[in-house]
């Protein structure tokens, strides 16, 4: 089997994408190209498939301003266009009729299956601890962050991943319901200086073949 890397599009992007902290204070991203990446981005996996992330999109310069206090006094909160909070819901299983019904009226399973899925989901995620189902939230959302970041570079856009924030005043100034956490700040706009670059250890440090 060749080693060759195949340069297609998902590699360039993947290479290109890079943490910008230095953003265009001036550039804007239309909201409705915001919406377009992260309905894109919904196309991420999860856990039984029960989508347990939810966004806050933050453009307001106030509110960003008053985020930026909350996020280490990071620069790029206030300079990006955007900010997209990704959020876990502790409660995922709680739409699992919608999602299945779904899944069936779109052809992707019959009603006995959809029926099965919804009495195991049921089962088993309101009876998990809160820890797990937020753990299992945390990771789908870390799927679905990642997605989004390569969809916005495939655009044109720049990002940034932030998990140095207060996340219990987070919280508390978006007010949100018990069973929705902070999870990520992603900062997105136009780089205003090259990202820097960075290092990656060999394969042979992390990855064992047996």
């Amino acid at each position: 089997m060749s080693t060759t890397k195949t340069q297609s599009n998902l590699y360039t992007i993947m290479e290109e994408r890079k943490s910008v902290r230095v953003y265009d204070s001036a550039f804007k991203i239309p909201q409705v190209e915001l919406e377009a990446i992260i309905q894109e981005a919904t196309s991420a996996p999860s856990s039984s498939n029960l989508q347990p992330w939810r966004f806050l999109v933050i453009q307001d310069e106030a509110v960003k301003t008053e985020l930026r206090a909350i996020a280490n006094n990071q620069e790029q909160v206030e300079t990006s266009s955007a900010i997209i909070a990704v959020l876990g819901n502790a409660e995922m299983y709680q739409q699992v009729e919608q999602i299945y019904t779904q899944n069936v009226a779109e052809g992707h399973m019959g009603e006995a299956q959809k029926d099965l899925m919804i009495t195991n989901t049921l089962r088993t995620y309101p009876a998990a601890p809160l820890e797990v189902r937020k753990n299992i939230a945390t990771f789908d959302a870390g799927l679905i962050s990642m997605q989004l970041m390569l969809i916005a570079k495939e655009k044109g856009y720049d990002t940034v991943t932030m998990g140095g924030f207060d996340k219990e005043k987070f919280a508390q100034r978006f007010e949100l319901p018990e069973h929705i956490f902070p999870v990520v700040l992603i900062a997105i706009g136009k780089a205003a200086a090259p990202a820097y670059g960075s290092s990656r250890l060999p394969l042979k440090d992390i990855a064992r073949f047996i």
